[in-house]
């Protein structure tokens, strides 16, 4: 049995999801983002509960099919841009998608835009952009090298698109001393 959980976007959240299953002895053989492979089904008190504590902690189990694909449309595209498998980057969307999810990209795109509000397109580029805030908030690459890190074809390229979502350009951004990053279940 599966039980897919929206806002798990980290390493960390998979560290408190595990903490409450445990809490819960509910036994698991698997946790991934957004995507907990359990044992067997859990009594059905067990899941409310479990569903409460996940709700408190800014978690929510989610039942409804569409809503679960959209999650997982999200933890695929946040794995592929927040992991460090760079290569998959530079490999088309629409395939990458399809193939994680098995489900035709056409139907994944008009469910992300109507549900969400935004294509899935605009929201990798918001993901993007927000690794590249990382990024030069850690200041240890330039900007090319996060241009190429990132899949842009040119630090120009890479400087239009985060001018225009951020209205500053990478440089500027990078003098700031603030942190206006956004958390990647609020992008």
């Amino acid at each position: 049995m599966h039980l897919f959980i929206k806002n798990m976007v980290c390493n960390r959240c998979i560290l408190v999801v595990q903490q409450e299953l445990e809490k819960l002895k509910i036994p698991y053989s698997r946790i991934e983002l957004g995507d907990v492979e359990l044992e067997q089904a859990p009594a059905p008190e067990q899941l409310s509960v479990l569903g409460q504590q996940l709700h408190e902690l800014g978690f929510e189990l989610l039942d409804d099919k569409k809503t679960t694909l959209i999650e997982k449309i999200k933890t695929t595209i946040i794995r592929l841009i927040h992991g460090s498998d760079n290569d998959v980057l530079n490999t088309k969307l629409s395939v990458v998608l399809q193939e994680a999810l098995n489900v035709d990209y056409h139907y994944l795109s008009t469910l992300f835009s109507s549900t969400e509000g935004l294509t899935i397109e605009k929201y990798v580029i918001l993901q993007r952009i927000e690794r590249v805030k990382e990024l030069l908030q850690y200041d240890e690459m330039n900007l090319s090298e996060i241009a190429f890190n990132m899949g842009y074809s040119s630090v120009q390229h890479l400087s239009q698109q985060f001018k225009k979502i951020t209205g500053m350009t990478p440089s500027g951004y990078r003098q700031l001393k603030h942190n206006d990053r956004k958390p990647l279940d609020k992008v």
